[in-house]
């Protein structure tokens, strides 16, 4: 039932979005910082206005579930939320925090690179003051928030923690006779699969895996051993992964990059409307399919397996990535948006977040079971297996200049994908462009 309602409510919010300009309301300052049970709010009795900035969020309830409940805890405080898309969203809140205004307060932060630049520009609050004021115990994130410091200052805390599984269709699966993937698979043994799952022609073809067009896609595999991250001085190491990505394109395993790409396929509508068998992707597109089912978009049947790892590798690796959330250095709120922030990042907010599949900043073994109860969450006892993990690889290090680099990547990555580089070129313009960044 709780689920049902948290729905709902998901649903409902996310038809309401609000845009920047829409930001509206008196907003008025808090006199202090909140204390532990009481928001600003609460104690003057007068309406307070919060803007947050989200990507995609009508399309997983992974920010607007956390926005409702902290809402419903605290009704005199209204939340705008300014949403973007992924692609576009660090280049809008780019442009956003360049005018200096107040709003948005509260910054949930895509990348870490991102994250690195709104501190280097004094746009992100540093949390230090709120964190000593409040006795916050930071060991409940597993040393996640002190991997977030940069130049000893916290200027986010863990919100979500995602990390790369692979799914796939029981129904399809089941139609074709073949086993499900296994929590102990290769990626040899992932493309055989894939060549077995893949049937039909035209617009019926159902292919056996599916790779997004994110340059991670083929990245992550390469730097899965954690012997390589993907800031370099030689990128030799990605060749295999892309000669195992345009083969398995060439072979009409997978799609077509440059048709996903020309007609801006979105990896969820493929995997729902079951073009595909299989399709590695984050931890978090778990809570979209639940969400999914209980809207009844989707009535098939799936799961989830550790993601493949490579031959000389046990199972267990994956690579993933941290989503802090933090507070705008020009926030006229800072003690409300720290309310907030510590909200979201709480085990209160941790263990409703379970409930719809998102997995958070604070993993315990009864959130993972809360996860793994979820109604639509795929039963039996290997897709709660498939959650854990031995080994975590940052998909990309905290680098300063990371996402100048993380640019560079992938406009490489499509030029090898389209085949206007050869693998080679498409190395050594990696080496040469990523030296100059690097001063190498």
């Amino acid at each position: 039932m709780r689920l049902k309602q948290i729905l709902a409510m998901t649903l409902a919010a996310g038809m309401a979005v609000t845009s920047l300009a829409a930001c509206g309301g008196q907003k008025t300052a808090d006199s202090g910082a909140a204390d532990q049970t009481t928001t600003g709010a609460e104690k003057s009795g007068e309406k307070k206005v919060l803007s947050v900035t989200t990507w995609d969020n009508d399309t997983s309830p992974a920010f607007q579930t956390v926005i409702d409940a902290y809402k419903e805890k605290n009704p005199n405080v209204e939340i705008n939320v300014i949403d973007t898309s992924a692609e576009e969203y660090n280049n809008a809140l780019g442009i956003s925090l360049s005018a200096a205004q107040p709003d948005p307060d509260i910054i949930w932060v895509k990348d870490m690179g991102a994250m690195l630049q709104m501190a280097d520009k004094k746009q992100l609050l540093p949390l230090e003051d709120f964190i000593k004021k409040d006795n916050l115990d930071l060991s409940v994130y597993n040393g996640a928030a002190e991997q977030l410091q940069y130049n000893g200052a916290t200027y986010g805390l863990p919100y979500r923690s995602d990390w790369y599984i692979l799914y796939y269709n029981k129904d399809l699966f089941d139609a074709a006779g073949v086993p499900y993937p296994s929590n102990d698979m290769t990626w040899e043994e992932y493309d055989a699969l894939a060549a077995k799952m893949t049937s039909g022609e035209g617009s019926s073809k159902v292919y056996g895996g599916h790779n997004h067009i994110w340059q991670a896609l083929v990245s992550n595999w390469a730097v899965q051993d954690g012997k390589h991250t993907v800031v370099e001085k030689d990128y030799s190491f990605l060749k295999p992964g892309y000669e195992n990505a345009l083969s398995l394109q060439e072979n009409g395993y997978i799609q077509d990059f440059s048709t996903l790409k020309t007609g801006n396929i979105h990896y969820s509508s493929v995997f729902k409307n079951q073009q595909c068998a299989m399709m590695p992707m984050g931890s978090w597109f778990i809570a979209t399919m639940i969400q999914s089912r209980a809207s009844d978009e989707t009535s098939f049947n799936w799961g989830i397996a550790r993601i493949p790892h490579p031959a000389d590798t046990e199972s267990g690796y994956t690579v993933g990535a941290l989503t802090p959330v933090g507070i705008s250095a020009y926030t006229d709120e800072p003690d409300l948006s720290w309310d907030f922030v510590k909200f979201a990042t709480s085990e209160e907010a941790a263990n409703v977040l379970a409930e719809q599949g998102v997995f958070t900043g604070i993993q315990t073994e009864e959130s993972l079971k809360t996860i793994a109860s979820a109604q639509f969450f795929p039963e039996g006892e290997s897709n709660l297996e498939a959650l854990s993990y031995t080994n975590y690889i940052f998909d990309r290090p905290l680098d300063p200049q990371i996402t100048e680099i993380k640019k560079v990547l992938e406009e490489v990555h499509e030029m090898i994908m389209i085949k206007q580089y050869t693998v080679d070129e498409g190395i050594e313009e990696l080496n040469k462009r990523v030296a100059e960044i690097k001063g190498w």
